[in-house]
């Protein structure tokens, strides 16, 4: 399975369920995608027929045609997520986005979700360190519907202690599933608090340190909901059964009734500095069953790279790890038979520097240990003698087919350019992505593994009983 996570693919699958908190590897969609040359991409453009307008109180408006069906997804994305929030007050990006359901001035707790249930569509809602989201998907009569009140509630949310309360246990209750009782959650949890050093804000966990979450109130989640659920912050992606001048039209009589009540501070992600040298983590759990060993850097994201960089990681990330053809698995599953998996993902859209990550499973009897030293072999040979004409190719095939097959799906597309747009980046730099691509090199995949120094790293072990000395599993 390829764990490359583009800024496309990483997109496409943000938000798989209701409340969902953004974090892990995306499994691809193109496995199995048709041998074509890259340069047959080069011409191709993601979203090619999108446009963009900005209303008078700075709400940015993308407009996605699909004309296959009556149907029409909006997403509204706020620029604000984990990253911002305040010492001592994480977890409460993620608490709102559970509170913006508890009703408004207008229309009483659960109004908006019996109506796009009553109408036949389906809502969403999601977090990441950098944004914010709310969805629904409608047939396209009903689209001024679900915008009228996702513009209500832009301005007139309704908190009370009361109304907060039992939804702070409920991200409590969230957080002992998805993270106290998860031994991998655990452990992402530990290296980010190490690889980022809180320096940039992705060491702050997207739903809280309990200490912290247990004591959020609804002032805090007011406050932070006057600070940032502004139209100026805001970007707005229609896409469906729908043209320009409907959407405008639409968006004016809806959210162009939303005044600016705040202009957010600059969204500041500091560049980390480097690792004084290797960094271990380790987490023992006895409901582990299977032990395993990742390494992490931290790397440019498409927001912080120079020209060409992060095309060049997420074409690594391919050629290293993503699938039974790469040289992680080639080598450590096929070859060396002392892994049962192997592979890589590149975080490719953050607002600030990202991350990128290595992963192996060995087999019963060989050690974490073992394990580590020949995936760091595989890494330093490409650093060291770069990668075949054959697997640039192939990666960049995989690479451009997965960006193009999320085309097929509206609300994918939606996600895509909302999160592009959340992150530092611009409708061009989307729609432009399979050129650049095309045009990456074995040389700029070859400086794009430098990054993966294995003294540089912060290596995570996971096993199912205390690690010995040594290291060892």
């Amino acid at each position: 399975m390829s764990l490359t996570k583009s800024r496309f693919m990483q997109a496409a699958c943000a938000a798989a369920l209701a409340f969902t908190i953004v974090a892990g590897p995306v499994p691809s969609l193109a496995e199995t995608a048709k041998p074509s040359a890259a340069s047959d991409f080069a011409d191709v453009k993601i979203g090619a027929d999108v446009s963009t307008f900005t209303l008078d109180n700075g709400l940015q408006v993308v407009v996605i045609p699909d004309h296959r069906a009556p149907v029409v997804t909006q997403m509204i994305w706020y620029k604000v997520g984990a990253a911002d929030e305040s010492p001592g007050k994480s977890g409460i990006a993620h608490f709102l986005e559970h509170l913006m359901f508890k009703g408004t001035k207008t229309h009483p707790q659960g109004e908006f979700s019996a109506v796009v249930s009553e109408l036949g569509g389906s809502e969403n809602a999601f977090t990441s360190s950098d944004y914010t989201a709310y969805f629904q998907r409608v047939a396209k009569q009903h689209l001024k519907t679900v915008m009228s009140f996702e513009a209500d509630r832009m301005e007139n949310l309704v908190l009370s202690d009361a109304v907060v309360a039992p939804e702070r246990k409920v991200i409590l209750e969230e957080r002992s599933m998805r993270v106290d009782n998860d031994p991998g959650s655990r452990l992402s949890e530990a290296v980010n608090s190490v690889l980022y050093a809180n320096n940039s804000g992705y060491a702050i966990p997207i739903i809280g340190w309990r200490a912290e979450m247990e004591k959020l109130s609804a002032k805090d989640a007011i406050a932070f909901y006057n600070r940032f659920y502004t139209p100026n912050n805001a970007v707005l992606v229609i896409a469906g059964d729908v043209d320009e001048a409907q959407v405008k039209t639409l968006a004016e009589e809806t959210y162009g009734k939303v005044a600016r009540r705040a202009d957010p501070p600059a969204r500041l992600r500091p560049a980390e500095p480097p690792l004084p040298g290797h960094r271990i983590v380790r987490l023992s759990d006895p409901r582990v069953k299977q032990p395993s060993v990742r390494d992490a850097w931290i790397v440019p994201s498409y927001t912080t790279a120079k020209n060409g960089e992060a095309e060049a990681l997420d074409v690594l990330a391919d050629v290293l790890g993503g699938g039974a053809t790469s040289r992680l698995y080639r080598q450590l599953v096929v070859t060396d038979k002392i892994a049962t998996s192997a592979g890589s993902y590149y975080s490719s859209t953050q607002l600030g520097p990202t991350d990128f990550t290595v992963y192996a499973v060995p087999r019963d009897g060989v050690s974490l240990d073992d394990v580590r030293a020949a995936s760091t072999k595989v890494i330093a040979d490409i650093a060291r003698n770069g990668i075949t004409d054959e697997e640039l190719a192939r990666a960049k095939r995989k690479v451009l087919a997965n960006a193009i097959y999320a085309q097929d799906s509206q609300s994918t597309l939606a996600r895509i350019f909302g999160s592009t747009l959340t992150t530092g980046g611009t409708i061009k730099d989307v729609q432009e992505w399979p050129a650049r691509i095309s045009r990456v090199t074995a040389d700029q995949v070859k400086a794009a593994a430098a990054y993966l120094d294995a003294n540089r790293s912060v290596t995570a072990y996971l096993t199912g009983k205390p690690i010995e000395d040594g290291n060892k599993s």
